[in-house]
């Protein structure tokens, strides 16, 4: 049994099938998924969907939504994530490849994530693309940290090396599948303590490039689904981890598993809330 800890099961791609998305997961053989909020309307709309799903969620403002945060975001967000149902502070960090808010608004805004997350004492989500080394310096520069998750971690064997050293955790996603882009990460990926690793698929985003042709088929989807992902496909993810690690595709998705599960603080069985 597998626990994806990244989808958007928000995601307006999922707006049409959400039921039936996570009915597929279960399918096959993920029992669990940690829904992804990237703002403060999103956060709600999550606490919301997993309080009666019992599911789990995050609550935070991504580095794209930096600079559209109200005044009052700060004692809003604290309000959303302090409900139990909300297991990480995030997604939160930087994106310094597309900059779709002012690198100033981002840095502002993860320390004040970073500062919440330390009060509340919930892990960090951390969103870290192409930052040269600055999610690690924000992390640095302050005190004591909860648990910090680097969420579809593509960075370098610099950044990866700090991240450890922190003790930080690792999630790796469909990426890991692309030899062409993910080359750098499966060289890296075994260099992952397994206690430190999880497996998530971001969906619907980084579809995993070795899912056969015949899936949407096999699950009677119609075309239009072609490059979508799913939590479903997550077992893609795994054997190619495992493959490159030279481990056993079910002790790894034990561990992972596990890791998942003491990280999160997920409880098991976990039942939905009365309602």
């Amino acid at each position: 049994m597998l626990i994806d800890v990244g989808v958007n099961l928000l995601n307006r791609q999922f707006r049409s099938d959400r039921n039936a998305v996570m009915q597929r997961a279960k399918s096959a053989g993920v029992e669990e998924v940690v829904v992804i909020a990237t703002n403060l309307d999103e956060s709600a709309d999550a606490i919301d969907l997993v309080q009666h799903s019992g599911l789990r969620c995050t609550a935070g403002v991504h580095p794209h939504d930096a600079a559209a945060v109200p005044g009052d975001w700060q004692i809003r967000l604290q309000h959303l994530a302090s409900h139990p149902r909300v297991c990480a502070v995030g997604e939160t960090g930087l994106d310094f490849h597309r900059n779709f808010s002012p690198a100033h608004e981002q840095r502002e805004v993860f320390a004040a994530q970073i500062d919440l997350a330390q009060t509340l004492q919930k892990p960090l989500y951390v969103h870290d693309r192409d930052s040269q080394g600055e999610v690690m310096d924000l992390l640095s520069a302050v005190g004591p940290l909860p648990p910090v998750l680097i969420h579809c971690f593509t960075g370098s064997a610099r950044d990866l090396e700090n991240y450890l050293h922190a003790g930080f955790h690792i999630g790796i996603t469909g990426w890991i599948t692309d030899q062409e882009r993910g080359g750098s990460l499966r060289a890296l990926v075994p260099e992952i303590p397994a206690e430190r690793l999880m497996l998530e698929t971001d969906a619907p985003f980084l579809r995993p490039t070795n899912v056969p042709a015949q899936w949407l088929q096999q699950y009677g989807l119609p075309l239009r689904y072609k490059r979508r992902c799913e939590p479903a496909m997550l077992p893609f993810v795994l054997h190619t981890v495992a493959a490159l690690r030279g481990e056993e595709p079910a002790d790894l998705a034990a561990i992972t598993r596990a890791n998942a599960i003491r990280f999160f603080g997920l409880a098991e069985p976990h039942a939905p809330a009365e309602q």
